[in-house]
């Protein structure tokens, strides 16, 4: 995996196009397909992994930018394994955890109040840990529970900035055990598709820059099929929401059908100034869920400000999948930059935590 973009000869990132972004953000949003390669080479001292024969089931533990990865393995690996996964976005996992599991601990910081409560759980309860983290008291308490760590690379500025970092580790590992093979071919074709994108993203006058004056001040309601639309669609929202500090929404296929279009038939006035419909499309769709989207846009053309379509591109579900993330972090970002808003700082959420008293993603 040659190739360009933030130390790889490829297009310079220094022009980014925002006005302010304190953190570098747009950086570390091109670096994606570095990242996923570094995340790559993390995986390969990682030992003490259990054999295929004594996983029962797997278990994925994170929040918010660590969380995704959980959604990111369920979306593409779990509809191939031979055993069933669980995310777990919360303070509790599963009470069948036991000697039979396989955890993955998740947490960009290292101290998240609920993945560090539900690691301990599972510890307690015999499961097989494997802490994904840059840091704090889940390292800490990995070296005393003698689990392997992977890494996450100081570098990088916040948990969403993370994708490739916390998402790719989970699924190489289950190749090694193997309950997921082909998992570095599906990384590898994503990060071709990833180069690709960025080198196109980069540049002024791209796609991203187009969709967020489509979607302007209005807020958006991002629509996927299940699996790795699904995931995509959260990204999207969640992107949106962290970077732009801004609302959105999103639903999935087939399930909005039968109630999320029951709830425009009143309120069009007010809904046509206020949301933009954008669909995000990819290769895996049923065909009757292709015929959904075709429906329901016609159906809500006249109750939302516009309808817009991101279709995704690559081989594999992987390379699908994180090209419509990398378009929509894009996005997000120049929704930021448009607003004059730096996308770095979260301040409600560290206000949350102070609060709270607890750690980061």
């Amino acid at each position: 995996m040659t190739g360009s973009g933030p130390g790889g000869g490829g297009p310079s990132t220094s022009s980014a196009p925002l006005p302010v972004d304190s953190l570098d953000l747009w950086g570390a949003t091109a670096g994606l397909p570095e990242q996923v390669e570094t995340a790559v080479a993390a995986t390969r001292d990682v030992g003490d992994l259990p054999d295929h024969e004594q996983v029962e089931n797997v278990v994925v533990l994170g929040m918010g930018g660590s969380g995704i990865a959980g959604d990111v393995l369920m979306a593409v690996a779990a509809p191939f394994m031979p055993v069933p996964v669980t995310v777990v976005k919360g303070y509790e996992p599963p009470d069948y955890v036991g000697t039979g599991s396989l955890v993955f601990a998740l947490s960009f910081s290292g101290n998240t109040e609920e993945t560090l409560e539900a690691a301990a759980a599972a510890y307690e309860a015999g499961a097989s840990l494997v802490v994904v983290a840059g840091g704090g008291e889940l390292v800490r308490l990995a070296g005393e529970w003698a689990v392997p760590v992977v890494p996450v690379p100081g570098t990088i500025p916040q948990p969403r900035a993370a994708l490739g970092a916390m998402a790719i580790p989970p699924l190489v590992l289950l190749e090694r055990i193997g309950l997921f093979p082909g998992a570095l071919q599906w990384v590898d074709q994503a990060v071709d598709q990833l180069r690709i994108r960025r080198d196109e993203l980069v540049r002024p006058g791209n796609r991203a820059e187009a969709l967020a004056r489509q979607i302007g001040r209005t807020i958006p309601l991002i629509h996927s099929s299940q699996d790795l639309g699904a995931a995509a669609a959260l990204r999207w929202k969640a992107q949106i929401n962290e970077n732009a500090k801004c609302p959105a929404f999103f639903n999935v296929y087939p399930e909005l059908c039968h109630n999320e279009v029951a709830g425009w038939g009143q309120h069009g006035d007010a809904t046509r100034q206020l949301i933009t419909l954008v669909n995000l499309r990819h290769d895996a769709e049923h065909p009757q869920v292709s015929r959904r989207f075709d429906l329901v846009a016609d159906l809500l053309l006249e109750v939302v400000a516009d309808v817009v379509e991101v279709r995704a591109a690559g081989e594999g579900d992987l390379a699908q999948l994180f090209d419509l993330a990398l378009i929509g972090d894009f996005v997000s970002l120049h929704l930021a930059g448009n607003e004059g808003i730096d996308p770095g700082p979260v301040p409600v959420l560290d206000e949350i935590k102070r609060e709270l008293g607890v750690g980061g993603a």
